[in-house]
């Protein structure tokens, strides 16, 4: 067992929280004695290293379990039928600190879908590695260098481009190197991956291969106080993909520039893109927007947000040219729209103004509704990530229609979270005359975390 350790009144370290990348945890607080308060504290910190108490083992796991109720996913069109099924999502791991420099991280993940008609790559994988890396941290007076290798993941700002997939049932992996150095109010950051593929057959079977890459240089800087922006090149590699208008091995430069900041109980984010590239012989010219920024009136009960979300994303303007226009979204968070999946980041203009409460310390209450239309008409109706409606590319309005959403979200305690999403979505006439109908999704999620 561990010696207690003494700690300074003016520096007494705060028992450690649980965080959704469960790799960025920092356990060694509980070498003092004092914070061992939970049952489980005994395999959250294991000392290795007497006297040092940066050098630890630690365990833990997450259990995630969602009932789905879809009416029909793709809103019908195809036939296809509505769904009632629970996903599953169980990850458990193992953190060495070996001392304040080094780190290995390994996290297992098994998925399942019970009781789904259809299952794909982020519905269902039977147990496999999800992360592990090696991990280096060295703070100097000059700043802080952080590198990573081996099977990990990463996301930038509010995801809408680059996430680790919390949404879907799979989340997303990466096998790279990474590489990071923070000075000041500067942060910079490079790495090359290759996007992990999932194989939902057996387990032990997920890969990566040269077939598909990533690769990113990314600068970010604190402006105004604590407000960032940031910009980012990448470069996206994917052989054989396949687009409305064209198909073959993609390859895509990929320029962002974001700015979000707090002031005054205002809150914005701001972010641009722009794609340029080649696929089988055409070029690429596409582009994508998004905004969200919101007013906290909290001076008053429940302390009310007026948000106000808007998006849009190219689509291909002249199909049978030698230009694809149609947006790439890369790697989504299913959270940015609404889990239900009607929305996907290509080809829309999106407005959503929304009301978010907070009744009760835990508890988070947003109603919202959101209004869309296509940004060309010669491109299909997309949803999430970026699947076509059939029938609806060159046909139609651009309206593509309408949703209400209701998103509850409750922390019974600090292992413990509960949620509630609702979805209506009623369609406009392109998605009816393709033989589409209303979309209906219920969702509700329990998480806990040891």
């Amino acid at each position: 067992m561990a010696s207690a350790v003494a700690w300074a009144d003016d520096a007494a370290p705060q028992r450690p929280i649980i965080k959704t990348n469960r790799w960025q945890e920092d356990w060694s607080a509980l070498a003092n004695l004092e914070l061992r308060t939970e049952p489980f504290d005994a395999i959250k910190y294991i000392p290795i290293m007497p006297g040092d108490p940066k050098s630890y083992l630690s365990f833990g796991a997450t259990l995630r379990e969602r009932f789905e109720s879809v009416n029909a996913a793709g809103f019908g069109v195809g036939g296809t039928k509505s769904d009632n099924y629970v996903i599953q999502r169980l990850q458990f791991h193992a953190d060495v600190h070996f001392d304040e420099h080094w780190q290995l991280f390994l996290q297992f993940e098994d998925d399942r879908a019970f009781g789904k008609n259809v299952t794909t790559p982020v519905d269902q994988d039977p147990l496999d590695l999800r992360l592990g890396f090696l991990a280096y941290v060295n703070a100097t007076e000059a700043g802080t260098f952080k590198a990573r290798v081996g099977r990990q993941d990463f996301d930038f700002d509010l995801q809408r481009f680059v996430s680790s997939r919390d949404g879907p049932n799979v989340r997303q992996s990466f096998d790279a190197v990474w590489g990071d150095w923070e000075s000041g109010p500067w942060r910079f950051i490079g790495f090359v991956s290759q996007p992990v593929q999932y194989d939902f057959q057996h387990p032990f079977d997920d890969t990566s291969n040269s077939h598909f890459r990533f690769h990113t240089l990314r600068v970010e800087r604190q402006v105004l106080g604590t407000n960032e922006l940031s910009a980012y090149y990448s470069f996206y590699q994917k052989d054989n993909a396949k687009y409305l208008d064209a198909s073959g091995n993609e390859k895509r430069n990929v320029f962002d520039v974001r700015f979000a900041g707090n002031l005054n109980h205002v809150d914005w984010d701001l972010e641009a893109m722009g794609q340029t590239g080649v696929i089988g012989g055409k070029d690429i010219g596409a582009w994508a927007v998004g905004a969200r920024t919101g007013y906290t009136f909290a001076q008053f009960a429940w302390q009310p947000r007026l948000g106000l979300q808007i998006d849009a994303a190219s689509g291909d303007h002249h199909p049978a040219d030698n230009v694809l226009g149609t947006f790439n979204p890369l790697f989504p968070n299913g959270y940015y729209f609404t889990l239900a999946g009607f929305t996907g980041y290509v080809n829309l203009f999106h407005v959503k103004p929304s009301l978010t409460v907070k009744p009760a310390t835990n508890l988070s209450v947003m109603g919202a509704l959101g209004f869309q239309w296509r940004e060309t008409t010669a491109d299909a109706i997309y949803v999430q990530p970026n699947i076509p409606v059939a029938g609806t590319a060159g046909k139609g309005s651009a309206w593509s229609g309408a949703y209400g959403q209701l998103r509850v979200d409750y922390r019974f305690n600090a292992n413990l979270a509960g949620a509630l999403e609702a979805v209506h979505y009623k369609i406009g006439n392109t998605i009816r005359q393709a033989g589409g109908h209303d979309g209906d999704y219920v969702g509700v999620e329990l998480k806990y975390a040891l």
